[in-house]
């Protein structure tokens, strides 16, 4: 996950994340089982957030993942799920005879961290150069290990919880690779869920949306073939700097003129390449961006526009333009029953005043799209504080949000999967 709403690039001087949140500051509406281990929720995810790991190479954080459900007494734990993600599953004590059938339900987690040099000096800053948990993914999983932990011991529902831990959500799509690799089906699931946790909006809070909630995200590469020559002889050649230049500005009317200002889009040129001498018009021109949406026909007719524009510009130049997509995430885009059912959960926890039920959308993305896509389910934004952004390097997860994350995880498998009688 990327830029956001709540947050501004820099944390304020009362920021509240990480070792500096103490137990009189954890959030209301946390369940007093869960309370009471806070603190060895907050040591996990400081051993995690020491230990940072990139995309799939989660080895060290998968095994610690394994090895705590196991503990925990886990009925199931699954390894290399999406090459290495960790499945587990806690079955509760009902006897499947009540009015409902017995129904499974997947809450998810993701795991990895990003390429990011920390600068924030805490007691469990990262062991790794340039890498560091940026994102809160070390939050995310602690909170579903405390709520593995909190579920398998009272296994108070009547049904399946399936616990799920994600790689490679940062640009890698490791939420496909489980999808692909079975997980809907292997483990019988019926509805999946997924949380973030958000700098800016305040602890003890939640915000939710039916319908999409974050955007679809396609990486770009576009290609000028212009012709090379002297930088004083411009005449003799095509200049593809002068033909990238006016591609450029030539994107920026997508959003503007092509799309309905009624919906959202972005179109973002972020890298450019070309030449390497100060009296030389260079060949080609290569550049790099990425584009979002919040709409599936949205995003179509704003690839159909990229690929027309850098084409036909090129061409009234006397170049050749070519586009290339590259990896993407779809639309995340939440379940209308599915994300009333959490925002009730929530509003169980912490008040209805607690809960916003219709947050504006995000134009970052999410791979937990591709489980929204194969089930029905939503996805929840959680309070972090007055922290950092996500992706500065002076990021941390406030451990105070951690057991209300836990109960939120814990309330929904027992609320979605009720005990007869």
């Amino acid at each position: 996950m990327a830029l956001h709403h709540f947050s501004t690039d820099a944390p304020s001087a009362g920021d509240t994340s990480g070792q500096e949140a103490d137990a009189a500051h954890r959030s209301t509406g946390s369940l007093p089982e869960i309370d009471a281990f806070a603190d060895e929720m907050a040591a996990w995810r400081h051993d995690l957030h020491a230990h940072p790991e990139l995309l799939y190479d989660v080895t060290r954080t998968a095994a610690f993942v394994a090895g705590k459900l196991e503990a925990f007494g886990c009925d199931e734990v699954v390894t290399g799920i999406g090459r290495t993600g960790v499945v587990g599953v806690v079955r509760g004590r009902g006897t499947g005879n009540g009015a409902n059938r017995i129904r499974t339900l997947g809450l998810r987690a993701d795991m990895d961290a990003l390429p990011i040099q920390e600068v924030r000096d805490l007691p469990y800053r990262s062991t790794v150069p340039g890498k560091m948990h940026a994102c809160g993914h070390d939050g995310h999983t602690a909170m579903l290990l405390g709520a593995a932990k909190y579920l398998a011991a009272t296994r108070a529902f009547d049904g399946t919880a399936v616990l799920i831990f994600q790689p490679a959500e940062e640009g890698g799509g490791g939420g496909e690779a489980m999808v692909e690799d079975g997980l809907m089906e292997r483990f019988g699931i019926d509805a999946v869920y997924g949380m973030h946790n958000i700098p800016g909006l305040a602890l003890g809070r939640f915000a939710i949306r039916p319908g999409p909630i974050m955007a679809s995200t396609d990486r770009f590469t576009l290609t000028i073939e212009g012709r090379g020559g002297h930088a004083a002889l411009p005449q003799n050649a095509i200049d593809s700097v002068l033909v990238a230049s006016h591609v450029v500005i030539a994107l920026q009317s997508i959003v503007s003129r092509n799309i309905d200002p009624l919906q959202s889009a972005v179109v973002s040129v972020c890298a450019l390449e070309a030449g390497e001498a100060f009296n030389v018009l260079p060949q080609t021109v290569t550049m790099r961006g990425t584009m979002r949406a919040l709409s599936t026909k949205v995003r179509a007719a704003t690839k159909a526009r990229i690929v027309a524009i850098v084409e036909q510009v090129s061409a009234g130049f006397g170049a050749v333009g070519g586009v290339d997509f590259g990896s993407s995430y779809p639309v995340t885009e939440n379940h209308p029953a599915e994300a009333a059912f959490m925002a009730d959960v929530a509003a169980g926890l912490v008040g209805e005043g607690g809960v916003d039920r219709a947050v504006a959308p995000m134009m970052a993305a999410e791979d937990f799209s591709y489980m929204l896509g194969r089930r029905p389910g939503a996805y929840l934004f959680l309070g972090n504080g007055d922290s950092a952004a996500l992706h500065h390097p002076r990021y941390d997860f406030c451990d105070a949000a951690a057991p209300l994350g836990a109960s939120l995880w814990a309330r929904l498998i027992e609320t979605g999967l009720p005990l007869a009688g």
